[in-house]
């Protein structure tokens, strides 16, 4: 995404009132996030926040962060426990004129299951590609956090059918 649509999606998440999600801004420093990730390390990070959902207890860290170092700009969200990341979002797409991010599930697994991982996928959520209708305002913001609490919950939910089910 473009510097702007995520400097944009910051301030509409500073200034959300949100009964449902608690939501924490991390300190940048020089533009980036210290001592956070050593994947995050001296990438320009627009704005970092820990999004926690009050009624369940789950959290994740959103980046606006330059991923690549290209001037394009990822939403990177991030395991509570900073272990991995869950989704890295950067295209945006024109759906009936409504900006969506669009994130497809590719898992990268080195274990041989991605396609029975994909096929699940696919089969529980109607496709593998996801499109999150952006925020035009703060008081959209809680209903683009449940679509990405939802997309969190489907990836991990997904990655892990392989120790559910016996595919051997």
């Amino acid at each position: 995404m473009e510097k702007d649509q995520a400097e944009f999606l910051s301030n509409c998440i500073e200034k959300t009132d949100s009964p449902t999600y608690e939501i924490k801004k991390l300190k940048t420093v020089g533009g980036s996030l210290p001592k956070f990730h050593q994947w995050t390390n001296r990438k320009q990070t627009l704005s970092a926040y820990e999004v926690k959902r009050i009624d369940s207890d789950t959290s994740y860290f959103f980046l606006f962060i330059d991923w690549h170092r290209n001037d394009n700009y990822y939403l990177v969200i991030y395991a509570h426990d900073k272990t991995t990341t869950i989704a890295e979002i950067r295209p945006i797409k024109e759906i009936e004129g409504i900006p969506h991010l669009v994130w497809t599930y590719k898992p990268f697994k080195r274990d041989g299951k991605n396609d029975q991982r994909k096929a699940y996928f696919k089969q529980m959520f109607g496709s593998t590609t996801v499109e999150i209708k952006l925020p035009s305002s703060s008081s959209e913001v809680e209903g683009f956090f449940n679509q990405l609490f939802q997309l969190c919950q489907n990836r991990i939910k997904a990655d892990r059918i392989v120790e559910v089910f016996d595919f051997d």
